[in-house]
């Protein structure tokens, strides 16, 4: 497990936790609106964190912190994954995974050993819209709807949710992530904003009108829809 950044406080990433954050790098998506270009495109310029590093903090942190966010690019890339969480969870640490979704094997094994205690699935797009969302040709979404049914079956707290970008997404997309994910407990629609390490210029953030337009379409079918980070 590479670790490319940690962040260590954090009260937003770990709903009802405080926590850190980890980061690893690489991603098998490129959306064009990623704020964390450099952890996608050049891992390999960043900093690394050693595993000594990491756990010598966290024992440090025992009992002050309540969790340990992974996050990416796309931390199930990165096969010793389950082994990384499994040293965290042995601390007494709550963990949180993020993910899009790409590889529900291995979310599964997460989810049945017991490894993560809650996990963020980002759905990108309706189904028309995927490819151009994720920013490659082609997506084959049959894995990313069985991360969504994994999800729904409960077995461990979750959310999805999706950053609506102005000019990659419309109210019709939402209504169709909306049936995506019908049942679902949890679902955040989070605007758009410029971190300033975007895989791409020219993308920007939909107007308030825009975004409870797309809040009330995807509440045709997640009642419990909600905007996050929104003023």
């Amino acid at each position: 497990m590479t670790i490319n950044g940690l962040q260590k406080l954090t009260l937003l990433d770990f709903p009802g936790r405080t926590a850190c954050t980890v980061f690893s790098g690489g991603c098998n998506f490129r959306c064009p609106f990623c704020h964390n270009a450099s952890l996608v495109l050049r891992p390999a310029s960043l900093p690394v964190v050693s595993h000594e590093e990491l756990f010598s903090f966290l024992e440090k942190r025992r009992g002050l912190l309540d969790g340990v966010a992974v996050t990416g690019g796309e931390p199930t890339l990165q096969k010793d994954l389950p082994d990384f969480l499994g040293q965290i969870k042995k601390l007494g640490f709550a963990v949180k995974l993020d993910t899009n979704g790409t590889d529900p094997a291995m979310l599964r094994r997460i989810i049945e050993e017991g490894l993560a205690d809650y996990a963020a699935m980002d759905v990108k797009s309706s189904p028309e819209g995927y490819a151009a969302a994720c920013g490659i040709t082609a997506v084959d979404l049959k894995p990313v709807l069985e991360s969504i049914s994994l999800l729904l079956e409960g077995r461990i707290e979750y959310e999805f949710r999706t950053t609506a970008v102005s000019g990659l997404h419309t109210p019709e997309d939402f209504d169709a992530i909306g049936r995506m994910i019908a049942g679902a407990d949890r679902y955040f629609i989070q605007c758009f904003k410029d971190s300033g390490d975007v895989i791409a210029d020219g993308f920007g953030a939909p107007s308030r009108a825009e975004l409870d337009a797309m809040l009330a379409a995807a509440r045709k079918h997640v009642p419990s829809a909600c905007l996050r980070g929104v003023d």
